[in-house]
């Protein structure tokens, strides 16, 4: 779907659906397949643009990635090798992060690039560290930006101590230890998502998790079945919307419930909704259940601290809902959201403001008071999956003619194409649901 859209739905939401393969979790099975000694096996992996990117990033490096039956098979290089073209990671800034970890042990020189948003995302948190371990990297804007160019050779472990958690930074560190002398350690504040830790666990890599620190010695993944649950951060679009349509009531099946993914449950917990997990099992050592949510009254509450790392990519739909409890909902700690694709703090801010939501803004979070109306408008995605989602989601809570005007929704391919289809099959009243052209309703 690419152009701009008119979202005009009416709730409730009601109904069951399956939600696509964890992203976080489909990028790590690709790369570190690539990096095993015999082929894996994946299922359930998303098929999205930003998965691709990872997909054709290996391909690149020697690995043969292929369709059989429901599965993805990754057969891995003897060793990896050089790159012969730039490598565009698209709107990913995990493929270009963790890439960063692996190339800079891959003799030779690779060149890494991306979109225009892409582009515009730090990566000296990631350079820095690396060139730690002896690493040759160096990027457009004095390190800034993107692109950036890397000159593979040997590594040696280092020990890594973070004043902010993420999930990203750590992961590209742990790879470039598989290749380094010695062990690598990382430390953080508090704890980001350990995807990468279960997986690199799974496939025989020998790491120690300590706390918030994990270390990691030199070593080769072996091949593994891999089980891609539904991705948590695409079910808190539905489950947030139905938290606060009165007379919802859904069920997101076989969604990710890893604890350092799960402070949205935590979050509508606090809030009053309604919310029970059912299902809940272990695969591939991945925790994941079926996902329940009724509408109940809701009211404000506090996010800050620990729980930021556990829903950062949730809190732009996190802010659409606050508008509608009952009220201050206070967001802290949460800088991290100015350098995703887009500001996503002041854009989603602005946004809802703009729709008459009561918002104030500071560096690292916000306040919102609630409930409010809101009003229908105009909104610039720029380039920014969660953004088109979270005001998409936004329109479900306006009056009856109210519309939201999204001016560009190609974004949403990049994590989640089928999220338009799956709101419409949820939404109880047809109306306003008929699909998508460009300039059309969505």
């Amino acid at each position: 779907m690419k152009g701009p859209v008119v979202c005009n739905r009416r709730g409730p939401l009601r109904g069951s659906i399956s939600v696509p393969g964890d992203k976080s979790v489909s990028h790590r099975a690709l790369l570190f397949s690539a990096l095993a000694t015999s082929p894996s096996r994946v299922v359930g992996l998303l098929d999205a643009e930003d998965v691709h990117s990872t997909r054709k990033a290996v391909e690149a490096l020697g690995a043969r990635v292929f369709t059989e039956g429901d599965a993805v098979v990754v057969e891995p290089p003897a060793t990896l090798g050089e790159p012969g073209d730039v490598i565009d990671c698209g709107n990913s800034g995990t493929s270009l992060r963790l890439l960063c970890g692996v190339l800079s042990a891959v003799p030779g020189l690779s060149v890494l690039t991306g979109d225009a948003s892409l582009r515009r995302r730090p990566v000296r948190r990631v350079i820095e560290p690396l060139r730690r371990m002896g690493a040759n990297l160096s990027a457009r804007g004095g390190d800034r930006v993107p692109p950036v160019v890397v000159r593979g050779g040997p590594l040696r472990g280092t020990r890594h101590a973070f004043e902010v958690a993420s999930a990203q930074v750590k992961s590209a560190c742990l790879l470039a230890g598989l290749f380094a002398e010695g062990e690598t350690t990382v430390s953080e504040p508090s704890r980001s998502r350990d995807h990468t830790e279960r997986m690199l666990s799974g496939m025989g890599v020998p790491i120690t998790v300590s706390g918030n620190e994990v270390t990691v010695r030199p070593s080769r993944p072996r091949g593994l079945e891999i089980d891609v649950p539904g991705d948590i951060s695409s079910a808190a679009f539905f489950l947030c919307a139905a938290a606060g349509l009165p007379g919802s009531e859904i069920t997101v099946r076989n969604v990710g419930t890893n604890e350092t993914r799960t402070g949205l449950l935590d979050v509508l917990a606090a809030m009053g909704a309604e919310v029970v997990q059912s299902n809940v099992r272990t695969i591939a050592g991945e925790p994941r259940a079926d996902l329940g949510v009724r509408a109940a009254d809701l009211r404000g509450t506090e996010i800050g601290g620990d729980l930021v790392p556990r829903l950062i990519d949730e809190l732009p739909v996190i802010m659409v809902l606050a508008t509608q409890a009952r009220g201050r909902t206070v967001i802290r700690d949460a800088k991290e959201l100015r350098v995703k694709e887009s500001d996503r703090l002041a854009v989603m801010g602005e946004a809802l403001v703009r729709a008459g939501a009561k918002v104030t803004l500071f560096d690292d979070g916000c306040v919102i008071q609630g409930p409010t109306p809101l009003r229908g408008l105009d909104v610039a995605t720029r380039l920014d999956h969660r953004i088109a989602m979270s005001m998409a989601v936004a329109q479900l809570f306006m009056p009856e003619g109210e519309t939201v005007r999204l001016d560009d929704v190609s974004c949403v391919a990049t994590s989640f194409p089928p999220f338009f289809a799956l709101l419409d099959q949820l939404c109880a009243s047809a109306r306003g649901a008929s699909s998508a052209a460009p300039g059309g309703e969505a």
